[in-house]
């Protein structure tokens, strides 16, 4: 299934977004609060980390940009659903349900 894929999906400008009524909590880094008129904390809604992007980007115009790359989390973007980390639960295709917080960090580099 694909980044925009969904069996309960409808259509908006070409991109398929769940229909799923069920919002989920997500948290958004200052480094991306532009995007999401300064918010910290907004819903989405969808039954997988990819839907929930997808509902993301309809709803913020280009943030779906900076969490993903050729249709994959970007390398220095850690996502977590319930503080668990998405590379261990299956990626784009971790399941998701309304009762989650999904939290998305921008990686740190230095020394």
């Amino acid at each position: 299934m694909g980044l925009l894929d969904g069996a309960n999906a409808g259509t908006k400008e070409g991109i398929k977004v769940p229909n799923n009524e069920v919002n989920i909590e997500v948290r958004i880094p200052t480094i991306l609060r532009p995007y999401t008129k300064d918010q910290k904390l907004v819903s989405a809604k969808g039954s997988t980390l990819s839907e929930v992007i997808a509902d993301l980007d309809l709803n913020y115009r280009g943030l779906g940009d900076r969490l993903l790359e050729n249709g994959e989390l970007r390398k220095f973007i850690n996502v977590y659903i319930n503080d668990e980390d998405v590379r261990f639960t299956g990626g784009l295709d971790s399941p998701t349900k309304g009762a989650d917080s999904i939290t998305i960090l921008p990686a740190v580099a230095g020394g």
